[in-house]
């Protein structure tokens, strides 16, 4: 293959990329992937998939368009009989097309479509990774996981809300008049990503302010004719923001009143909380105790998170995994995370990645239109370099970073501001959390209850390339079927 040639077909830098895993059935010593796909032209390893002597495969990311791609086995040229082909320039080549990420969904959306595709924590679909992956199925019967999940389910019923709170800590809150430039100095200070919204003439908490708020200010600023400027910013409040946020998106009731807050007790049981969660899609929820039965005087007492409850989870069953059969099982072999596609399948909302030269607008403009809430970052051989994610946009109110040309930031240089932040919520190491596909369930649950983590990047061992992401949101909704 000839990538120059072939260059209308290849990416430029900071074009969206989908990860497509390759596969060789069909044995041999050393194994190659060349394809269109690939500017600098050199081969692609393919690994042997364990327990599959005869199965190499090998995860490239590539860009929308028409590809071709053929395999160097043993040294020589081969295609798969198996899979989409033709006669071209270089023989008989194998072919597949990628999709353009779509153009962004209406604004009103129904509720059931809302809670059908919610995905706060990374914002894919799940797969069944044991079908991607070509790998031998460890058996468990379906007693076992309903034994699982019925223990799971009877212990998080039985402990509320109150558990989560900390011997110590501090919960901070927003004056819904306070200028929406201030607000996210304040989240960029606190090294928070969202905070509660404090109405003082309603004498309650009436919403909350997020990383995604500021992300959607970003682009309004950057659209041409837009009714927002950066002078507004001083003086636009919360308030303003969010009531027109919500007549825009059509958050409002019945009686064209912006929608409750969504909250909890401290004595609600666990389980009702991620529940909660789950099916509002929402990262957090505020614990709030009230005095009264009118819900007047209300306390902010925590905010409560999958990972806080996981974390619950975790530290009862540690001990006593044997009641629990489906925690040593590997994740590949669940229907657990969304798994980078097999050449050949289609999926409906696409696992895109991009480069770290890619520009800051551009990974903002992803985050929107592909409803996802963190795209990994690779290098020139697809391996792991680092994960943008919403919560990330806070480190632009450092410097006023917000006021530069956002095409001109790339993506690598506003991670760069996050780490200079130093922001206690979530460091680097935290944020960009890797694990096997040969790890067990457990091992994974126990790297996701850690403070700042949402989301696993299961990468290939040794080149880490990208194979696939297991959320937070993945693991409860599998635990609680």
């Amino acid at each position: 293959m000839n990538p120059a040639r072939d260059a209308d077909r290849a990416t430029t830098a900071g074009m969206v990329l989908f990860p497509i895993q390759f596969t060789w059935p069909h044995g041999g010593r050393s194994v190659f992937l060349s394809g269109s796909f690939n500017r600098s032209g050199q081969l692609v390893p393919m690994s042997q998939v364990e327990g599959c002597p005869n199965v190499f495969q090998a995860v490239c990311a590539v860009p929308h368009g028409c590809h071709e791609y053929k395999f160097l086995v043993d040294g020589e040229w081969r295609h798969d009989d198996q899979q989409p082909h033709k006669n071209g320039e270089y023989g008989i080549v194998n072919t597949f097309d990628t999709l353009p990420i779509p153009a962004e969904a209406p604004q009103v959306q129904p509720r059931t479509e809302i809670l059908n595709n919610m995905e706060v924590d990374d914002g894919l679909r799940h797969r069944i990774s044991a079908v991607t992956l070509n790998q031998p199925m460890p058996r468990i019967s379906e007693e076992d996981v309903h034994a699982s999940r019925h223990h799971i389910s009877v212990f998080l019923a039985a402990h509320t809300a109150y558990e989560l709170l900390p011997e110590s800590g501090k919960v901070v809150a927003l004056d819904v008049d306070l200028p929406v430039k201030q607000a996210f100095h304040i989240l960029s200070e606190q090294g928070i990503p969202m905070a509660p919204l404090w109405d003082f003439c309603k004498g309650k908490f009436v919403g909350v302010l997020s990383a995604l708020d500021f992300i959607l200010i970003l682009r309004e600023l950057g659209n041409h004719g837009s009714n927002l400027t950066e002078e507004e910013l001083e003086t636009h409040t919360v308030s303003a923001w969010k009531e027109g946020k919500a007549y825009m998106n059509g958050q409002i009731d019945g009686h064209g009143r912006p929608r409750r807050l969504i909250h909890v007790g401290p004595h609600c049981n666990l389980k009702d909380v991620a529940l909660k969660i789950l099916q509002n899609g929402v990262a957090l929820v505020p614990i709030i105790h009230s005095s009264s039965e009118d819900g007047s005087f209300p306390q902010l007492l925590h905010l409560a998170s999958l990972s806080g409850i996981l974390k619950c989870i975790c530290r009862y069953f540690k001990h006593c995994s044997g009641s629990l059969p489906i925690l040593q099982l590997p994740i590949y072999s669940i229907p657990l995370g969304t798994w980078v596609p097999r050449i050949g399948e289609s999926s409906s909302r696409p696992f895109v990645m991009l480069r770290h030269t890619a520009s800051l607008s551009y990974a903002l403009k992803m985050l929107v239109q592909a409803q996802v809430s963190s795209i990994p970052i690779v290098d020139d051989n697809d391996s792991l370099l680092d994960i943008y994610c919403r919560s990330d946009i806070t480190a632009l109110a450092k410097g006023r970073a917000y006021t530069h040309n956002l095409d001109e930031m790339t993506v690598y240089q506003a991670l760069q501001l996050g780490q200079d932040s130093n922001t206690p919520y979530e460091t680097r190491s935290q944020r960009c959390q890797m694990c096997l596909r040969t790890d067990t369930l457990l091992k994974v649950m126990e790297q996701l209850a850690n403070p700042g983590v949402r989301r696993l990047v299961i990468v290939e061992a040794g080149s880490n390339r990208v194979e696939g992401i297991v959320s937070l949101t993945d693991i409860f909704r599998f635990l609680l079927g």
